[in-house]
């Protein structure tokens, strides 16, 4: 008999964490390991661990440190994880009481899907040119540190925005850092939102974008008809004062004398 095929699971942790990859037998409390031969593989060719009678078959330098397995339902621990743990993995266990005919109890596919947090996303906006309708701004949003590639997503006021330029790179150790660019008229203070999703997780971070106020109207000089005009106004005002100021003293000496005239009289 070859067993059966349980269907695929799906495990996912964060790396560094510890983690327990499910297989599909459990030794009855009346049998012993002595009795069985289980493999753990990753991508079908390559062996994580394997017992056979009692005793650890095999070595993995990548994974000797940092692997166990449950001698009694044949899980797999990992700690801590690591980026390249990510992948498809097979439990295959087989009976060995007949030591001629092994006989395979079961097979059980693992998906295992590894995330390492991207850090805040960290949302910038600078200034290029204000006037009194808009302020023109360039808006970025960058993360960095994480796994697996990740989606950046960006709204306005709770609307989603398509980014004018977007840039995903991958450090030597497997991480990812990404960096997106929005160019803005905003009309108005307004919410802007940048968020990073990877692996069922997310990080955001809001920033309010600010209308800067910029609406000072200039002083305009008069015409330069109009000041000639003011000019030949107050000139005459003050050629009128300076006459008035003569006129008015003589007038009234003139007045003082008929006054003293008519008293004689």
């Amino acid at each position: 008999s070859t067993g059966y095929e349980q269907e695929k699971e799906v495990i996912r942790s964060k790396m560094g964490g510890k983690v327990g990859l499910p297989c599909c037998y459990e030794i009855p409390s009346f049998d012993s390991l002595q009795n069985y031969r289980v493999y753990w593989q990753k991508s079908i060719t390559e062996v994580v661990l394997a017992y056979a009678k009692g005793k650890k078959i095999s070595r993995n330098e990548r994974y000797d440190s940092r692997t166990a397995m449950d001698t009694r339902n044949f899980t797999l621990w990992i700690s801590p994880v690591e980026i390249l743990d990510n992948g498809s993995y097979h439990c295959v266990v087989q009976e060995l009481k007949n030591s001629e005919n092994p006989h395979v109890v079961c097979t059980k596919p693992v998906t295992f899907f590894v995330a390492a947090d991207f850090s805040k996303p960290n949302v910038t906006a600078e200034e290029f040119a204000n006037s009194c309708e808009s302020t023109e701004m360039m808006v970025t949003c960058s993360s960095h540190g994480g796994f697996p590639k990740p989606k950046v997503s960006g709204a306005l006021a709770n609307k989603p925005v398509v980014w004018n330029a977007s840039r995903v790179s991958q450090s030597s150790l497997s991480l990812y850092n990404v960096t997106a660019h929005l160019w803005l008229s905003v009309t108005e203070d307004i919410s802007f939102t940048c968020s990073i999703e990877y692996n069922g997780f997310a990080q955001s971070t809001t920033l309010l974008l600010r209308k800067t106020n910029d609406c000072v109207v200039p002083t305009v000089p008069p015409p330069h008809n109009v000041i000639i005009a003011s000019s030949i106004i107050i000139i005459i005002f003050l050629l009128a004062l300076i006459l008035a100021a003569r006129y008015l003293p003589r007038h009234g000496k003139c007045h003082s004398f008929f006054q003293k005239q008519s008293l004689n009289a």
